[in-house]
């Protein structure tokens, strides 16, 4: 096929425009094209008055489509091969490695095994989709927290209740091999050629649970509510995992265990950590959430224009004097800040888009990068429990039943509480509360928020708008260690040990979480 890059198409396009636009580009006539398809979208906004789509679009000809492109001369056309993933072809399907985690990095390690013959037993410490999206609603809606099962614990992983972004930075190939995983599960098949492509929350719970489904058809085993409890060791390498369910502990023999256990997994961590199993310390970030009116950042990004396109993202990032950087994170248009917790007694907060992103308000996470040396001690879990401590004074802030601690932005500026809301109502659940920000998180933290917020305002006009709210603690955005491996993906100190995902410090979000999962499978695979 070819692929034409640059293709420029009006707000409101139809196919016939990307038709048209592709026989100007390659100088043939329109009975030439025997199909087009998009395969990369994205909205070019720096001009308010001329916002306009800009495309690469994939076209198969019914002429010689080499001999074509050779007449046409184009500088943005090209040959290209439709993407193929191909398993590798294992040397033991008898093998059956253990894989615990059912994020993405867990279920795209378990789909690519399964793929290609060798038959994955999948642990989840929480409980099915089905389950899990009831047990965190009651939650929201001011029932009881469940330690096991909530926005950071069960199927889907916690990027299960973020809006199901799939924007990455990585250029790995496999990158490709999520995406369409994802849509011949149930995802809109926009996610394909979208620049920011996501799911939905609402419509992630459905491709979900066909993922499950469609690992169990190729022979995998999956138990939920089953938590590692310890890693058993012969000569130097994994021979069993000690899990918990309901019934009580049982050993699952194994030589290849791949740990997606997530940001969350705090308990693992610890358990790793007392077995020696070699761990360093990560730079993370902490912050809040800071929520605007929707369309205040819609008309921000695209002037009028704005209620002919989608609820506006934007990306911003800027480095203070003091070389500390502070930047906007996981931004969800048209969504809400979410109670994200999974320990109680603490506030972790998070946002979450539905597909449609039709809700009054936008948010994103506002975070401050913090590296290790800003901590003290030299304890490798010290991130970890420097995350905790945040939490907990955010709880403490919110003066219990899980409310958040909140501030607008105008009286966070001027330093000091907030007593009213103006035109933003902020939209966590259960419930907020007014509170200083500096009551929750260091003062470097905040420091470096009312330096940033200012400065982000000028290149977002309505940034630092004074009835944007502030929802503390955004703690997880994520993992505080890394677990460290080799190029064969194994831990360097515990043979078919292999960390994978974001929990092991090897990713950033859904797709690359996934794209990890797959490069440990096929190391397994090839093994």
């Amino acid at each position: 096929m070819i692929r034409i890059s640059n293709v420029r198409l009006p707000l409101g396009y139809t196919d016939e425009d990307i038709r048209k636009a592709c026989t100007r580009e390659l100088r043939i006539p329109a009975d030439a094209v025997k199909s087009t398809a998009l395969y990369r979208r994205s909205i070019d906004a720096r001009h308010k008055d001329d916002i306009h789509y800009v495309t690469s679009v994939d076209v198969h000809l019914h002429i010689n489509e080499t001999a074509a492109l050779s007449r046409a001369k184009s500088k943005n056309a090209a040959i290209c091969e439709e993407y193929r993933y191909t398993p590798p072809i294992p040397k033991n399907t008898s093998k059956r490695p253990l894989i615990v985690g059912a994020g993405p990095a867990g279920l795209f390690c378990a789909l690519i095994l399964a793929q290609s013959g060798v038959r994955p037993i999948l642990i989840e410490r929480g409980s099915p989709i089905e389950e899990r999206a009831r047990a965190v609603q009651t939650f929201w809606n001011g029932g009881a927290l469940r330690t096991e099962c909530n926005v950071q614990f069960g199927e889907g992983g916690a990027g299960a209740f973020s809006d199901g972004k799939l924007n990455t930075g990585t250029k790995d190939s496999r990158a490709r091999k999520v995406l369409t995983e994802f849509a011949a599960h149930g995802a809109p098949e926009e996610i394909l050629y979208n620049a920011q492509p996501h799911i939905g929350t609402d419509r992630l719970y459905d491709t979900v649970r066909d993922l499950r489904r469609d690992l169990l058809s190729l022979g995998a085993d999956i138990y939920f509510d089953t938590r590692l409890c310890d890693i058993r060791v012969r000569d130097d390498a994994v021979c069993a995992a000690e899990v918990e369910d309901k019934n009580g502990k049982r050993l699952i023999e194994c030589s290849e265990l791949v740990l997606a256990i997530g940001h969350s997994a705090r308990d693992t961590f610890e358990m790793i950590a007392e077995k020696q199993i070699a761990v360093e310390p990560k730079p993370f970030s902490v912050g809040a959430r800071i929520e605007h009116l929707r369309e205040r950042i819609d008309r921000s990004q695209y002037g009028e224009a704005y209620k002919r396109l989608p609820a506006a993202a934007y990306k911003q990032s800027v480095h203070l004097k003091d070389g500390r950087g502070v930047y906007t994170f996981c931004m969800c248009p048209g969504g809400v800040v979410v109670a994200s917790q999974s320990e109680e007694d603490t506030v972790v907060t998070n946002g979450m888009s539905e597909f449609a992103r039709d809700r009054v308000n936008s948010n994103a996470a506002l975070l401050v990068s913090v590296a290790p040396e800003d901590i003290p001690g030299d304890d490798k879990l010290r991130g970890m429990y420097f995350q905790r401590e945040l939490e907990k004074k955010a709880f403490l802030a919110g003066r219990g039943d899980y409310h958040a601690p909140i501030q607008r932005v105008g009286d966070f500026l001027r330093d000091r509480e907030s007593d009213r809301f103006g035109e933003v109502l902020p939209s966590y659940r259960p419930g907020t509360t007014f509170s200083r920000m500096e009551n929750t998180l260091p003062p470097f933290v905040t420091d470096a928020l009312r330096a940033a917020i200012p400065m982000i305002d000028r290149r977002l006009k309505g940034f630092a708008h004074p009835d944007a709210v502030l929802t503390a603690v955004e703690s997880r955005s994520s993992s505080p260690i890394r677990i460290i491996r080799g190029e064969d993906m194994q831990s360097v100190s515990l043979r078919g040990l292999y960390p994978c995902g974001e929990g092991a410090g090897y990713a950033g979000g859904i797709v690359s979480a996934a794209v990890d999962g797959i490069k440990v499978a096929e190391k397994i695979i090839e093994a």
